[in-house]
């Protein structure tokens, strides 16, 4: 399966499949509105204007919207994923059939505005933690099924992506310990296990919430120690016990308000929920252009 050349881990079957499910829960049987007052042979243009400042994310996703829809819509991108934006630019212009332009609308616009809105919350944490060593990634707390678009949307806004699934590393969390602690085994047990079946290349990492089981992860043998919902000054404690083979990640209760605080206290990595499952929408909206609008 080819990649989508510009996400990459996406392909392109995979990108479809996403906006064909995402078109069919919209539109439903048909697009009454249209279909009933919109002449088929009815035509014009459209832009996609931003309302808001921020990091443009989802032009690919976009366009193909659109052309799902009609094949014979004409879409022009004139401003690239990535790039910051301001009230008043045109992000595309798409010209065909006026009934199918407004058939992707919401569709078209749900997708970028969702991922424009998390490429710019990214883009403000990472800047809250400029000039220092510390990557800012994501989470698994994300949109079920749009995982894969919103970890790109983070790459956007200059963060980093932390596991795409399960598979993608061992993370020992509280519930693991806890469910393992009634079949006898302690923390130290479960790392050495962890780390005696990982396959080559898997690392492991364990969830921490004291100094002491901080200072037991390392003896075990765990690659990343994840801090978990410590104050600054365990923070500090922790990272001044870690060898340089052993990477630290902060996680819980990050904020715009403490994350360059948090950034300060040696972490390697700060993960931050709120990029994926709160984040606010960026305002952008389709608009006609009158003069445009004419029939075949």
């Amino acid at each position: 399966m080819r990649e989508v050349p510009s996400i990459p881990r996406l392909s392109e079957e995979q990108l479809d499949d996403i906006i064909d499910r995402a078109l069919v829960e919209d539109i439903g049987p048909s697009d009454a509105t249209s279909e009933i007052l919109i002449p088929p042979d009815f035509c014009g243009r459209a832009f996609l204007l931003i309302k808001a400042r921020g990091i443009l994310t989802g032009g690919e996703v976009a366009r193909r919207v659109f052309l799902r829809v009609d094949p014979s819509l004409r879409v022009e991108q004139h401003i690239a994923d990535g790039a910051m934006v301001k009230p008043g630019d045109k992000v595309a212009t798409v010209s065909g059939r006026v009934a199918n332009i407004l058939k992707a609308e919401r569709v078209v616009l749900n997708f970028l505005q969702r991922l424009s809105g998390i490429a710019s919350e990214t883009a403000r944490y990472v800047a809250k933690t400029r000039g220092l060593a510390v990557k800012v990634t994501d989470t698994r707390k994300t949109t079920p099924g749009l995982r894969l678009l919103e970890k790109y949307a983070v790459r956007m806004g200059g963060g980093h992506n932390h596991r795409f699934h399960l598979g993608d590393g061992i993370l020992i969390k509280d519930n693991h310990l806890a469910a393992l602690r009634a079949l006898g085994c302690n923390l130290k047990d479960t790392i050495t296990e962890a780390k005696r079946r990982a396959p080559p290349g898997l690392l492991v990492e364990v969830e921490v919430t004291t100094i002491e089981e901080a200072r037991v992860a390392v003896e075990a043998g765990a690659d990343i120690i994840m801090l978990d919902n410590m104050s600054l000054d365990e923070m500090r404690r922790a990272v001044s016990l870690m060898p340089p083979r052993v990477r630290t990640e902060a996680s819980g209760g990050v904020t715009l308000a403490n994350i360059r605080m948090v950034a300060m206290t040696g972490v390697d990595i700060i993960s931050v929920g709120a990029l994926t499952h709160s984040t606010k929408a960026l305002d952008i909206s389709l608009e006609f252009e009158p003069q445009m609008l004419k029939f075949l």
